[in-house]
């Protein structure tokens, strides 16, 4: 929040706090536009002076929408409302919802890809790793998820073994359950315990191990239709033949 027009939320209402902790009562005549509509956003930002309201929330900083006249806004939503009640408008939004849908099922592909990969299981358990890797990726890739599947600033590859461990810190161990001391650095230490545990765990299943009945990452899966705590596998059942 370094831009001499972004405030944080002001103590009271139609205040704002500036980068150097000063309260700044709002310009008679402002409002609120609170975050959603993001074409209304861009052009009140466009239109003249406007005030942004971030608020920082851990490490994230979370918009908090913009100040700006009202009778610009009332203006512009005026434009906008009119703009979207166009056939033509209709369809360009039916024709970006198809575009958008085509990309992110391609990408839906491409990570599962990337995790089957990243997963490299031994043929014998070659049919756990296709099931591993559609609950990974129906897990992670959504829109909007907030998932490391989602980011664009690492390759895929990468994504894929991040989301993965992801997965396991969540499914396969006591995470959710634990309780972890107040203490800076503690969280991540134990989450970097357990990413050891769950590549340990991995490791058994490249190398083709015969896997106990109960496995964590067997349990974890046991819901997946179709799928048997401790049955063997189609290349176990193929050998055996």
């Amino acid at each position: 929040m370094t831009s001499s027009n972004t405030f944080a939320p002001g103590p009271a209402p139609n205040t704002v706090r500036s980068a150097d902790g000063k309260v700044v009562t709002v310009p008679e005549g402002w409002v609120l536009l609170p975050p959603g509509d993001a074409a209304l956003t861009r052009r009140t930002k466009a239109a003249g002076e406007h005030w942004i309201v971030q608020e920082r929330k851990g490490r994230k900083v979370v918009s908090r929408g913009i100040w700006a006249s009202a009778s610009t806004i009332d203006r512009l939503r005026a434009e906008l409302q009119a703009e979207r009640s166009t056939d033509s408008f209709a369809m360009k939004k039916e024709s970006d919802a198809r575009r958008r849908e085509k990309v992110q099922a391609e990408y839906v592909e491409d990570f599962f890809g990337a995790v089957v990969t990243f997963l490299n299981f031994h043929p014998s358990h070659s049919d756990l790793a296709q099931r591993m890797a559609r609950a990974v990726t129906d897990h992670a890739t959504p829109v909007g998820s907030g998932t490391v599947a989602r980011t664009k600033r690492i390759p895929v590859e990468k994504r894929a073994e991040a989301a993965v461990i992801a997965w396991m810190r969540h499914q396969t161990t006591a995470y959710e359950s634990m309780a972890i001391p107040r203490i800076k650095g503690k969280r991540r230490e134990i989450r970097r315990m357990l990413a050891t545990r769950s590549k340990d765990l991995l490791a058994r299943y490249r190398r083709g191990d015969e896997m106990e009945r109960g496995c964590p990452l067997q349990r974890a899966l046991a819901d997946e239709p179709g799928f048997t705590i401790g049955a063997p596998n189609r290349i176990d059942e193929q050998n055996r033949r």
